[in-house]
């Protein structure tokens, strides 16, 4: 009987469901939210089989090899920590990251390698200088932010499938030649904010997918026309979007077939503005691009704007911009990797350890086999 005895012991505990004091969870928790919860350390009692963990807003300053027990962890903020460097060991199946706001200056090979189901990651508003990505071990990576940090130059090895990065506000000057000519897929390229003057010829020339490109705020050596001319020739043949043209020859430019599509601007501009909004055709063209590229409109950013200078931001950007740590909490319940449903789920406040009601016949199986235990 001391066997019986032991199963039950094992089966009532997959039967608990925790969630640690400090934290909420829902989605029979595996949705945790610990954000803003003065933490210094990863939460204790959390289950294995978690889905979403919100850990931003805290004073974490390490969470090397404590994640990598977590197989079914698709989604992990760690936004707005003390991390100095990415996490070791973080789970491969991980869909996405989101790690603004840290102290993170480096990103080395192994801090991403084989995370082949990675499709987001979010590395705006640290010090990054440098990062050292393994092209071939992220291919489903197709969203990186890497704006706000302190980049001179464009990153040389950005994985191929790539469809939106940000780089915007940082310290670019140069983007070596070829380093984009792989990011055939490439749709929305955000580089305004930055230092260039000029750019060499033909360096957008391979980004066959661009859709949207933004290279306002930029002092652009409008004199020097030599650098400058093969510039504006291309944004004169080119079918993508492009936001804050340089020497401000024009609002917006690009789309060769803007009066026939009559989708993008058509009012009459009298100023030459850095940005416009691409949603209403009649509203009035910006005066300047977001100086907030992520995490627009957080309770706990000290630099958060209001509701309607975040909204008038984000549609500067055309609907396209990366943000930070999405606060309306996606749950990816799937336990197959690159395998994804999506549902809206809503968080249940817990004030102490609270335990899923058991399955009937367990109860009775479990009350059986005690009293057989305690007849003899």
């Amino acid at each position: 009987m001391p066997i019986n005895l032991l199963l039950l012991l094992l089966l009532g505990m997959r039967v608990l469901a925790i969630c640690p004091p400090m934290c909420t969870c829902s989605g029979g928790h595996r949705v945790v939210d610990c954000s803003a919860r003065g933490l210094s350390s990863l939460p204790d009692s959390l289950q294995h089989n978690i889905h979403f963990l919100n850990l931003s807003d805290n004073r974490i300053q390490n969470l090397d090899g404590l994640l990598s027990h977590f197989d079914h962890l698709r989604t992990l903020d760690i936004s707005y920590n003390r991390l100095q460097h990415l996490p070791a060991g973080l789970p491969r199946a991980l869909w996405d990251i989101h790690a603004s706001g840290n102290y993170i200056r480096q990103i080395e090979k192994n801090d991403t390698a084989y995370h082949w189901n990675l499709k987001s990651l979010d590395l705006s508003n640290n010090q990054l200088e440098r990062v050292v990505l393994i092209n071939n071990t992220l291919s489903s990576l197709r969203a990186l932010n890497f704006s706000r940090n302190k980049f001179w130059t464009v990153p040389t090895n950005l994985p191929p499938y790539l469809e939106t990065v940000d780089l915007s506000h940082n310290y670019l000057l140069q983007i070596l030649a070829g380093s984009l000519d792989r990011l055939q897929r490439l749709s929305r390229f955000y580089l305004h904010a930055n230092r260039f003057t000029s750019l060499d010829e033909g360096v957008f020339s391979q980004l066959e997918g661009l859709q949207l490109l933004t290279l306002g705020d930029n002092p652009w050596a409008c004199e020097d026309e030599a650098n400058i001319n093969h510039i504006l020739t291309w944004m004169q043949q080119t079918q993508a979007k492009i936001l804050g043209c340089p020497c401000y020859t024009r609002p917006t430019c690009g789309q060769v077939h803007l009066a026939t599509m009559r989708t993008w601007l058509s009012a009459a501009y009298t100023d030459p503005p850095l940005g416009a909004d691409a949603r209403y055709p009649d509203h009035p063209v910006t005066s300047g691009y977001p100086s907030k590229s992520s995490r627009l409109n957080h309770p706990h950013n000290p630099n958060a704007v209001n509701g309607s200078e975040a909204e008038e931001q984000a549609l500067t950007m055309g609907g396209g911009f990366l943000t930070s740590t999405p606060h309306s909490f996606t749950t990816k319940t799937s336990t197959t990797i690159r395998t994804r449903s999506a549902k809206k789920v809503l968080p249940v406040r817990s004030t102490s350890h609270r335990i899923h009601r058991c399955n009937p016949v367990l109860v009775l199986l479990s009350t059986a086999v005690i009293l057989n235990a305690l007849s003899l």
